[in-house]
């Protein structure tokens, strides 16, 4: 029973592509519009496996109609996610707990008025049954690196995460987008953040970007054909009431807010062949956190 939760989320993550391609959106059959991906670890980044140290999400959209760098109506505009991440504490201590986190979710985004919404939820399996503290602890094994800290591990249960997000775009220059937003998430953590995007170059902006979880980071759903060279910088801040991985009943403290301070560079050679890295500040989340982490994201795409 171990794993069952990764082969369940799994299957239903398949069932939901699946059962889109034959859904009807005003009278069209739905399509796919892009895929993103965004792989984050602080090996990448300050190196120090812990905390925030890994995650991967995949995101498939799909939409009534072939998509033309307009947003349109509520739920016309798909985003079928999914996401894994490992939350470690620092090794040998306890100074958080351990979180192996598989989820499944579906979000549209669409207009309103002057404002790109994103609004949506994800179902989160957590603890020994995703099988992640598993995997872990088998790949240092094998690259010989230090066994991670596994032992004071979240116990296996099933949370929601809401979220929404309105962004506004606003054309400094044709090649430079300032995007402030506003975030609100409840269920697993609940907070509401605020905090704004740069983008600067041709490549992405015509796309939809989709926000990672963790850094922030703005990635690609759809990739316009677009070549050469942009880069993005960002940060925001975050007031937090609750964090389910910080329970308060085992002594932890979640600390109050959260700010993040991120750049990225995306490179597109070609149509169809693209290249993103970035790297994020995020400052401490719980109260015996001595210091914030470095988390570098990367990206390879290819599509022909």
């Amino acid at each position: 029973m171990r794993h069952l939760a990764l082969i369940l989320f799994c299957a239903l993550f398949a069932g939901f592509s699946a059962g889109q391609a034959g859904a009807q959106s005003n009278l069209t059959a739905q399509q796919s519009i892009g895929n993103g991906r965004l792989f984050n670890n602080d090996l990448f980044g300050d190196g120090f496996d812990r905390w925030r140290t890994g995650s991967y999400v995949f995101s498939h959209l799909r939409a009534a109609e072939p998509y033309d760098g307009n947003l349109r109506g509520i739920g016309e505009v798909m985003e079928y996610r999914f996401r894994t991440e490992i939350i470690a504490p620092t090794r040998r201590t306890r100074d958080r707990p351990y979180v192996g986190m598989i989820s499944v979710g579906a979000h549209t985004h669409y207009d309103l008025g002057p404002a790109e919404i994103s609004l949506g939820g994800d179902v989160l399996a957590i603890g020994p049954q995703t099988g992640l503290d598993d995997f872990q602890t088998a790949y240092h094994r094998a690259f010989s690196l230090p066994r991670p800290t596994t032992g004071n591990a979240l116990k296996n249960q099933f949370a929601f995460q809401g979220s929404g997000e309105a962004r506004y775009t606003y054309s400094m220059t044709p090649t430079a987008t300032l995007r402030p937003f506003v975030e609100a998430k409840a269920g697993a953590e609940d907070m509401v953040r605020a905090g704004a995007d740069l983008l600067i170059g041709k490549v992405g902006q015509s796309d939809v970007l989709l926000r990672d979880v963790v850094t922030g980071q703005l990635y690609r759903g759809t990739q316009d054909d677009e070549t050469g060279v942009s880069f993005v910088l960002g940060g925001d801040v975050a007031a937090v009431k609750d964090s389910l991985f910080l329970p308060s009943s085992q002594g932890y403290v979640a600390s109050p807010t959260r700010t993040r301070a991120r750049a990225g560079v995306n490179w597109q050679p070609v149509p169809g062949i693209s290249f993103f890295y970035g790297a994020t500040y995020l400052s401490r989340e719980f109260e015996a956190q001595d210091e914030g982490q470095v988390v570098g994201s990367l990206k390879l795409n290819f599509n022909f």
